[in-house]
């Protein structure tokens, strides 16, 4: 399968709106060759600003450029963007009604060799809280180049979350995308498994071919959007199948896993549920294919949690 790096998507969006746009500002905590942004920092210096190893102060710049009509993309590490500006972010953009866009790279057991400190798997659940906050995580290539012009052209904040390195290609050039809405990748009458992001979603299509070997036919669903939750499309999925599971590369406590048992719940729904993710455990040092069995994020995983809810 094609692989093609996620934050490609990112940087060849904002390059290309930049030059019929001269309110797309580009801001950076000096991590220029990790996000890849150096090539639009060459192309139009005078819409990049790099704030240094500092990203409170960043975010603090980016409400300050939207105060007076620009439009910026703040990057940095998921762990910075999330743990270390959640203040900042939450009253200098959020609260101020302002329209800052926040990238946080890395998420959950991607970060891999940096280690626990850099390790965000509890992003979610802070940024899950920020009121009005849109919440996106692409999957591909292709679904963030259309979801960074989206929010490009939403007035608003907005929270992305993607990893850097190459990952496997979903869709074509000519899908379309809208904040708020998933897509479902594969249906299924006997489970369905909802997925956020490119890690799980490769996984749960690994276990929907494994169940399908045992006569269980599983359907994968891809969230894209956290906040606004595609609520419509999880509710007419669960009432087709006889179980569910989330999978999020993500603390499960806070995460959109039981945002999902929550939309379930009120809306009376008697499915068997079940949720894969990181289970109240900080992060560690190693490599990604390592620290997705040593935290169960595995197609194998899946396909047992699905067994279990299937045979009660």
């Amino acid at each position: 399968m094609e692989q093609k790096e996620i934050r490609a998507g990112y940087v060849d969006t904002i390059t290309a709106l930049a030059e019929k746009n001269k309110n797309i500002v580009v801001l950076e905590a000096d991590l220029m060759s990790c996000t890849n942004t150096g090539n639009f920092k060459n192309t139009y210096p005078g819409q990049f600003i790099n704030a240094g190893i500092a990203e409170a102060n960043m975010i603090g710049v980016a409400a300050g450029l939207s105060a007076v009509g620009k439009i910026p993309f703040a990057a940095s590490f998921g762990c910075f963007s999330s743990r270390r500006v959640h203040d900042q972010f939450f009253i200098s953009a959020n609260y101020a009604r302002l329209n800052v866009k926040l990238i946080g790279t890395d998420p959950g057991v991607t970060a891999a060799m940096n280690g626990g400190t850099h390790m965000p798997f509890e992003d979610i659940a802070l940024m899950q809280v920020i009121p009005h906050l849109t919440i996106l995580e692409p999957s591909d290539y292709y679904s963030c180049a259309a979801l960074v012009k989206e929010a490009a052209e939403l007035y608003g904040c907005v929270y992305f979350r993607f990893p850097r390195k190459p990952v496997p290609v979903i869709y074509n050039e000519n899908e379309s995308f809208k904040i708020g809405k998933s897509k479902v990748i594969k249906e299924g009458k006997d489970v369905c498994f909802i997925c956020l992001g490119n890690l799980l979603l490769s996984e749960a299509l690994k276990a929907r071919e494994t169940l399908a070997a045992e006569g269980i036919d599983a359907g994968v669903m891809d969230v894209l959007s956290v906040k606004p939750l595609d609520k419509e499309t999880i509710l007419d999925l669960a009432g087709k199948v006889k179980a569910v599971v989330t999978a999020e590369n993500a603390q499960l406590d806070g995460g959109f896993g039981s945002t999902v048992a929550s939309i379930l719940a009120e809306n009376g729904f008697k499915c068997k549920f079940g949720r894969i993710g990181i289970r109240d455990e900080f992060g560690e040092v190693g490599s990604q294919d390592y620290l997705v069995k040593r935290f169960g994020l595995t197609a194998e995983k899946l396909a047992e949690k699905a067994r279990e809810l299937l045979n009660g």
